[in-house]
């Protein structure tokens, strides 16, 4: 079988043509270019990192190596108006506004 089946979905990936932003995101088109500073680049190092532990603990809470530790929070009560509820992934649906938009043009 090919690989692709075996592979996540793949998701569409949008590149700069000639440097030139793409025209679906006009609001990043007049957004200035962000520059990080130290401070920035160390607070989401410690971040990350501080993520990384927590769901290294989780795990290990999980298959029973500690009994202390962070506790991923549920609802006891679920709330019934998101019980349909599902999260939409936005990548994917920027892709298909563009496709929509060029659709549109053609």
């Amino acid at each position: 079988p090919p690989a692709s089946l075996d592979s996540p979905a793949q998701k569409l990936v949008f590149n700069r043509v000639n440097g030139k932003r793409p025209q679906v995101l006009p609001q990043q088109v007049s957004a200035p270019e962000e520059c990080y500073t130290l401070a920035h680049e160390e607070n989401v190092r410690f971040v990350y990192e501080a993520w990384q532990q927590v769901e290294q603990q989780l795990d290990g809470s999980r298959s029973g190596e500690s009994a202390c530790g962070p506790v991923q929070y549920v609802e006891k009560n679920p709330n019934p108006g998101l019980k349909n509820f599902v999260p939409i992934d936005l990548e994917e649906w920027w892709a298909q506004q563009f496709l929509a938009k060029i659709e549109n043009c053609s």
